[in-house]
């Protein structure tokens, strides 16, 4: 596992896994809100405040290029399981 500090209260884990591709989770504050994985990029579709909103928007599009509206959304059950 890796932290990287993206921003402030902004902050992404790696997750390696054994025989495949790692997958990143990003943390607002101390909640998982969104990711990428080797099935795609995820965000919770559980509202959080502006900030996180903002949080996750930057993060899509800074960090990985992505237009973060094309970004499908997921229970935020799943996102929490990835981190458990």
């Amino acid at each position: 596992m890796k932290l990287k500090q993206i921003a402030s209260n902004m902050t992404e884990l790696e997750i390696e896994q054994p025989d495949t591709l790692p997958y990143y989770v990003l943390f607002s504050y101390n909640t998982p809100v969104a990711g990428r994985a080797d099935t795609g990029v995820f965000k919770t579709a559980k509202k959080y405040s502006r900030t996180t909103t903002k949080h996750i928007n930057k993060y899509f599009h800074k960090e990985w290029g992505i237009n973060p509206l094309s970004v499908k959304e997921v229970d935020q059950a799943y996102i929490d399981s990835l981190v458990k």
